[in-house]
């Protein structure tokens, strides 16, 4: 039974379907919501932890949190590598939330042995503690690194895993549905961070350090319960090995080919590693598959398009290191514990809690931005579905602007606290809330415009490496603060006479509002870094454009037959004959058919000499018959000296291409679309394809134009 091109497409898609759609996205979205839960509640209220359990100074507690963050926003680049490269996303993702959950119960040990940490001491009062020993302060690292390599597995491929389930490239109104699956997903973690800093907080402040760390290890287990529940409804992107190596291989062969000379207009902005592509001598270079001898010294255009791709993208991801220095302060929970938080005479907002603001800014926004100002932007301008709304450069640059604001704002209110507090009075810690607004809008500009610019940059290979760019942004940015805190303490020991820094314990003593408007001035000049490197960068082009080119090259691969000039048969690829050089491939859909041969064949037989001058060197015809037939065809015409007749007898090829023809109702069977296509060095660069049997788009003269 002869099966139609359409009913086989169908066929596909049901398959593809049979995994992955919404109903996957509840285990996947639980896994990181739990995540977030367990590592943001912990998170949001260490530094009292460091400080009243490990008898920490503050700048010290805030380094160790900044290097923790920074760890934790590191790793997620090895799991990413791991995961495009070797394991794939499920393995990663299943293996990060299996060692987070150990991170988190020797963290719960840290709590409920009393020799693991020092002895109680009221630091409020006045008592001099016990610093930590080695031995206890190592227990307690070693939660953090457990819970930092677990976020590696788990934040760089949650979002793209999820993203895998739905992503139907073919579909026009894909990308905005994945717009509308990262900004919810975004908003959904948010509002898991929320319940975070609220409750897990409060129990932490209210119940005890044992039960506050207890609850978040009960939810890590559900949650990784709840992943390995949905392990067989899961599409599974298997790894890439050739990803990183391919970064390699690129390099090397670029710098091998040095001193080659690229062709006419085969330059851009990174045009040196096109030299990487380069075949000196293609019988050589290349198997008779189309495969490189050696990677070393020459690799294919994806190879390097990858590569380019990162590379292209590092100057805006390096103006995005700033603001997670800038906007991730653990002061903000100092200052607020030396503010008034009670709501009620008997009911105190947790100083942690605070950050809840931020998420519901956060939250807020995403969810104004997805329902209205996007339907409203999508009326007036109904093309722009690859990119509704506002831009991705556009939207980072507002996160940046606002982060700007948010620190600003932040030095005033401190100047207000420190003013009042010198006084004796001890002013609301509502005060607070409109730096934790800005800081949740600059997040919501800045972070979710960032995710959706490196995935829109990059190939579908490398999703998890453009989710874990954003993650490593963040650890530079972590360090970078890191670094700040420990050069402003140090330029500042003195400041005052009093032998004080602008950072103290006693914050009223301290000077933290200049620190506040130093990094208000940083971010400024990063705001301007990051215009002119947006500037540079140029207009967006969507991933599916670039998936699409890597579509056409591949149809270059599928071997077929002919018979050389000694008459022998030969099984060879397109990539081999084509492989550097610009040829014209023209497909008919069968042999000894009027149109085929008397107007087909015949024009491209006699333009031969037009095409040598418009450069190309080599003509390909390919129809959906046997080699035998292709010969006897081809000695029709005595004229013929350059035309070569391949044979693809099984149409893998014609498949290939997606240009089946059925023409089962004539007795013809599977036979391909009447087409020709211009190969340059295996990139094709017109394709000019008939509808039905016409004959209008691709006879010689047509071909010839388009040149």
């Amino acid at each position: 039974m002869v099966v139609s091109s359409s009913e086989k497409a169908t066929t596909n898609e049901q398959v593809t379907r049979k995994k992955g759609g919404l109903r996957t996205l509840p285990f996947i979205i639980a896994n990181e919501t739990f995540e977030k839960v367990a590592s943001f509640g912990l998170l949001a209220n260490m530094m009292l932890y460091l400080m009243n359990e490990y008898h920490l100074k503050i700048t010290t507690g805030a380094n160790v949190i900044f290097l923790w963050s920074a760890l934790s926003n590191f790793t997620p680049i090895i799991g990413a590598f791991l995961s495009d490269s070797y394991l794939g996303r499920f393995r990663v993702i299943a293996l990060g939330t299996i060692v987070s959950l150990l991170g988190m119960v020797v963290l719960l040990l840290t709590a409920v042995i009393p020799h693991a940490r020092p002895p109680y001491c009221d630091i409020k009062h006045g008592e001099k503690c016990v610093a930590a020993n080695l031995g206890q302060r190592l227990l307690l690292y070693t939660s953090f690194v457990l819970m930092s390599i677990g976020a590696g597995g788990i934040r760089p491929c949650s979002m793209a895993f999820g993203a895998d389930q739905l992503d139907r490239p073919e579909k026009p109104e894909n990308q905005r549905n994945l717009q509308i699956f990262f900004s919810w997903y975004y908003a959904s973690t948010g509002v898991s961070i929320i319940l975070a800093v609220t409750v897990i907080v409060y129990i932490q402040d209210n119940v005890g350090w044992a039960e506050g760390f207890g609850v978040p290890l009960g939810l890590m287990a559900f949650s990784t319960l709840m992943f390995l529940l949905g392990t067989s409804y899961f599409v599974k992107v298997k790894g890439n090995k050739n990803l990183f190596s391919g970064f390699a291989y690129a390099i090397s062969a670029a710098w091998k080919n040095r001193h080659l000379s690229l062709p006419p207009n085969n330059f851009d902005a990174n045009w040196f590693l096109n030299k990487a592509c380069i075949k000196r001598d293609p019988s050589k270079d290349l198997s008779p598959e189309g495969e490189a001898k050696e990677r070393w010294s020459v690799c294919t255009v994806r190879q390097v398009e990858e590569l380019k791709a990162l590379i292209k993208v590092i100057p805006i991801w390096s103006a995005g290191i700033y603001i997670s220095a800038a906007i991730g302060q653990s002061f903000w929970l100092a200052e607020a514990n030396q503010m008034k938080r009670h709501l009620t005479p008997h009911f105190e907002i947790p100083a942690g809690s605070f950050t809840v603001f931020t998420l519901l800014a956060l939250t807020l926004w995403v969810a104004l931005y997805d329902r209205v100002i996007v339907p409203l932007l999508l009326k007036r301008s109904p093309k722009q579905l690859h990119q509704p709304g506002l831009g991705y450069k556009l939207r980072m640059g507002i996160g940046l602007a606002i982060s700007c604001l948010a620190t600003a704002v932040a030095a005033i209110v401190e100047k207000k606290r420190r003013e009042h507090a010198l006084n004796g009075e001890i002013i609301s810690a509502m005060w607070l809330v409109p730096q934790y607004s800005l800081v949740g809008l600059a997040e919501a500009f800045n972070a979710i415009g960032q995710i959706e610019f490196y995935y829109s940059q990059f190939p579908k290979s490398m999703s998890s490496i453009a989710v874990s760019l954003f993650t490593l942004g963040m650890c530079y940015g972590n360090l970078l603060g890191a670094l700040i805190v420990k050069i402003v303490e140090s330029c500042t020991e003195n400041f005052n006479g009093e032998g004080v820094s602008w950072l103290p314990d006693n914050l009223n003593k301290g000077r933290l509002d200049q620190y506040y408007w130093l990094l208000t001035l940083f971010g400024f000049v990063n705001l301007l870094y990051y215009i002119l490197c947006s500037w540079a960068y140029g207009p967006c082009e969507n991933r599916q454009i670039w998936e699409e080119e890597e579509e056409e090259q591949e149809y270059v691969s599928k071997s077929k037959d002919f018979f050389d000039e000694n008459d022998d048969l030969q099984n060879v690829s397109v990539h081999s004959l084509a492989a550097g050089k610009k040829v014209v491939l023209f497909g008919v859909p069968g042999a000894f058919t009027p149109t085929c041969s008397t107007k087909h064949v015949p024009g491209f037989i006699e333009k031969e000499a037009e095409f040598k001058a418009k450069g190309v060197n080599e003509i390909f015809l390919v129809s959906v018959n046997d080699p035998f037939v292709m010969k006897a065809w081809a000695q029709t015409y005595s004229g013929n000296k350059n035309v070569k007749f391949l044979a693809d007898g099984a149409a893998k090829y014609t498949h290939a291409l997606g240009l089946e023809l059925d023409l089962s109702e004539k007795g013809l069977g599977i036979r391909s679309r009447r087409f020709a296509l211009v190969v340059d060095n295996l990139k094709v660069t017109v394709a000019n394809v008939e509808n039905g049997g016409e004959f209008s788009v691709s006879s010689a003269d047509d071909i010839l134009k388009a040149l």
